[in-house]
């Protein structure tokens, strides 16, 4: 019988985009999904693409109906959604699982905490100062779960098999 790899990589984008929303949304009843200093759990799987490019697709949708419930209104919607959305991009592209965490550290260091900034501070005098603040806390929170739990993540992923079994690229 002969897989058909277009629905199974389509499956796969569809279940990513629902195990990041969850995840996201238990870390908003929590407080800890829209912050200066964010933990969403959820940011782990942004490694995925590493070894899957079709669950960038995913993680995109599930970071938009996450970024629904954002006090930081579509700015967020938009940016924060489209930052997750060139992260996934990028990390597919990236040679191994250690580069792959950066893309989602730089892109949500820069972007999120540019929307942060400004819901702060709008583009007046002090977004500058708010925005390299906003940097380094959500970049170092990103950092924390990248390489830690997605870092753990991918390797379980190749070490068990299961990568393979789904198709992995890398």
């Amino acid at each position: 019988m002969k897989s058909n790899f277009p629905v199974r990589k389509l499956a796969l984008a569809a279940v990513v985009a629902a195990m990041y929303t969850a995840l996201s949304y238990v870390a908003y009843t929590l407080n800890l999904a829209f912050a200066p200093v964010q933990f969403r759990l959820s940011e782990a799987l942004t490694l995925l693409p590493f070894l899957f490019p079709e669950t960038a697709w995913g993680l995109f949708v599930g970071c938009i109906l996450t970024n629904l419930l954002s006090q930081y209104g579509a700015v967020d919607i938009v940016f924060g959604s489209l930052a997750t959305l060139i992260a996934g991009l990028w990390t597919a592209k990236c040679k191994n699982k250690w580069t792959a965490a950066i893309p989602p550290v730089l892109c949500n260091g820069l972007i999120v905490s540019a929307v942060i900034a400004y819901a702060e501070s709008g583009f007046g005098p002090a977004f500058l100062s708010a925005w390299g603040v906003n940097i380094l806390t959500v970049a170092l929170s990103e950092a924390v779960l990248c390489f830690i739990p997605g870092a753990l993540l991918i390797t379980a992923l190749q070490k068990s098999g299961a990568a393979k079994r789904l198709g992995a690229h890398a």
